[in-house]
């Protein structure tokens, strides 16, 4: 049995390797995508996760650029070839889809599909998605499918691979919402602990400067210094409190547009120039796409708030399967040399932590007057 470039047991095992290797839902829909693709050695691949109301929770595709996937349009809704697979749950081989009855068409920008290999994964009785390939890499005789009765077997085992890999997805992100639920929890017990103490002894402070500001106006300065500190010291707790939650947007709309986003404020917010260009960088697993963010976050922080710094730049560049942040600021700079100082003062130990907890690496290059870059790389999926 041949299927391509890739072939045999050994591509199998990878193919089910990879799909177990993730514990995000998102991931694990992506890898079993590319994974059927390359091992059928097909040009396109998809799967859908159905929603309730005839449409698709999450639909990932594979052979499909970003600029033509945009171009596409709304996702497919549960109508021809997609809901046979989903509602009658048996697998779909055609020569060409395009000639099938139930087919109805789809946007201009859409690929031109023929011959078709579709199955749905389920989940015992359930139906959690839908799995097909189309235009199959090989000569196809006039009116034949390139696809063949073995491609149907092969992608059944990854289909029954699939529904176990996604299942256990989905249990690994209920359990982290519960997490994230008593975290907040916590972290709102924390806050209202630590933070409305300080506020309710920088109202107090204030009042004690009010005072004192006709009859004693160096006391009363003394208090406003104390003013500045315990309001330094809340917006700290809040900050610290604030980086420990995973931001939404990061799952809604992807690491670079994340990072976009929040450039684009920070850049109208200051009176440095931030500015950012992310060049053909994939998704990456969950956790290495939180990780670069909190490090860009913590080095603009670091760049707008402490070097004095009129221009800040940001890029996210693909390197291999993964990528390279790299946060270079024209400000003051420091001795790499004090790294003890520098690393408690900017934050250093805390982004090499979040580093080489994401399986990559954080580096430092910097000197007094000449700026500060820092790069960290990850390895992707």
């Amino acid at each position: 049995m041949s299927h391509g470039p890739r072939s045999g047991l050994a591509a199998v095992s990878a193919a089910l390797l990879a799909m177990s290797r993730h514990l995000e839902v998102r991931d694990v829909l992506k890898t079993i995508v590319a994974s059927a693709r390359e091992l059928l050695d097909a040009q396109y691949a998809a799967l859908g996760v159905p929603d309730d109301h005839g449409g698709f929770a999450q639909f990932v595709v594979d052979g499909v650029s970003e600029e033509q996937w945009k171009a596409i349009g709304p996702l497919p809704r549960q109508h021809g070839i997609l809901a046979a697979m989903l509602h009658e749950a048996r697998a779909e081989r055609l020569a060409d889809v395009r000639k099938d009855p139930r087919f109805e068409g789809w946007p201009s920008a859409h690929p031109d599909l023929v011959d078709f290999l579709g199955l749905p994964i389920r989940d015992g009785d359930e139906v959690i998605g839908a799995l097909f390939l189309a235009n199959k890499n090989c000569p196809k005789p006039e009116g034949s499918c390139g696809f063949t009765q073995d491609d149907e077997e092969l992608l059944g085992i990854l289909a029954q691979h699939a529904a176990i890999a996604l299942t256990n997805a989905r249990l690994y992100e209920r359990s982290r919402e519960l997490t994230i639920a008593e975290e907040r929890s916590r972290l709102a017990h924390e806050l209202h602990d630590a933070v409305s103490q300080k506020l309710f002894s920088l109202r107090l402070t204030a009042q004690a400067a009010t005072r004192l500001v006709d009859r004693d106006p160096s006391r009363a300065k003394g208090e406003l210094q104390q003013v500045a500190a315990l309001a330094a010291e809340a917006a700290d707790e809040l900050r610290a409190a604030v980086v420990e939650l995973r931001p939404a947007a990061l799952d809604e709309d992807g690491l670079v547009a994340t990072l976009r986003t929040q450039i684009q404020v920070l850049d109208r917010a200051h009176s440095a120039r931030v500015t950012f260009a992310g060049r053909g960088v994939k998704a990456l697993p969950a956790s290495q796409e939180e990780a670069v963010l909190r490090v860009a976050q913590e080095a603009l922080h670091n760049a707008l708030r402490h070097s004095g710094a009129d221009h800040v730049d940001v890029t996210l560049d693909r390197r291999g399967s993964g990528a390279v942040l790299r946060v270079t600021d024209d400000g003051s700079g420091f001795d790499p040399q004090a790294v003890r100082r520098a690393g408690r003062h900017l934050g250093l130990v805390s982004m090499r932590d979040r580093a080489s907890g994401a399986g990559g690496t954080l580096t430092v290059e910097s000197a007094p007057g000449k700026g500060t870059t820092i790069e960290m790389e990850v390895p992707g999926g």
